[in-house]
């Protein structure tokens, strides 16, 4: 198992969270098997709380693998804090300026070494008003492309309850209820070679984002809706299109 390689501070890590989350949730975990143990591996969850990466570490660390998050590079300059980021193998991303190719450069770098990168492609929590997916931004399907690594899709519902978005308050209850579901690899095959125009890139993005949409309509139960639009604040779907 991966695990048993971790180093002080991934231990450190696992001691102080790992207890608390067990405490505060109950869990529902299902797919794991398609978190291969070995190898690298891009992880795409829905985002519908700042709860969300405490929820998605346990489940990926419980398969057996050790979550790799991206972060914003000042708060890696933070000391102490940064240093520990470091340790635990975390990933300083630069945003919106001319060194975002180096985060892609050190995304890369980690997958080269193995690792299970989880990246949220919406970029932020949802803001849809019930927490369905939004469309995504194309940093998880750039990497793809660039990489040929398989994607793999975690649903998650639950977390919303840790702490809701929509009213910026922390459930502190003990044993909240949440279900985590790992897909199997999304087929993104057909753009295998392709170049990274914006057109590939938004393509494999609306799959990526579609699939994540029905695999979460498959624990809330219903009919999902198309996916939200941010700019627009209109919903498309290029399925009902067709």
């Amino acid at each position: 198992m991966v695990r048993r390689r971790l180093g002080f501070w991934q231990w450190f890590a696992v001691v102080l969270i790992k207890p608390v989350m067990t405490v505060w949730t109950r869990r529902t975990w299902r797919g794991m098997e398609h978190l291969r143990q070995d190898g690298p591996v891009i992880i795409v969850p829905n985002h519908i709380s700042h709860a969300d990466p405490l929820v998605s570490a346990h489940f990926v660390y419980d398969a057996g693998r050790w979550p790799q998050y991206l972060g914003k590079a000042s708060v890696f300059k933070v000391p102490v804090i940064g240093w520990i980021l470091h340790r635990c193998r975390q990933i300083p991303v630069e945003r919106g300026s001319v060194d975002a190719v180096k985060s892609l450069d050190a995304l890369v770098k980690a997958l080269d070494a193995g690792g299970a990168v989880i990246i949220y492609p919406e970029g932020t929590t949802s803001r849809e008003p019930e927490l369905w997916p939004m469309k995504g931004k194309t940093g998880a399907a750039r990497l793809a492309l660039a990489t040929g690594v398989p994607v793999v899709p975690l649903a998650m519902w639950g977390p919303e309850q840790l702490f809701d978005p929509r009213r910026a308050r922390i459930n502190p209850r003990p044993r909240l209820p949440v279900t985590v579901v790992a897909g199997p690899p999304i087929d993104l095959s057909r753009w295998a070679g392709a170049s990274p125009s914006r057109q590939v890139l938004e393509e494999m993005t609306e799959v990526i984002m579609l699939r994540l949409r029905d695999m979460l309509a498959e624990i809330r139960g219903g009919t999902p809706p198309p996916l939200w639009q941010r700019a627009t604040r209109a919903r498309t779907d290029p399925e009902a299109a067709a």
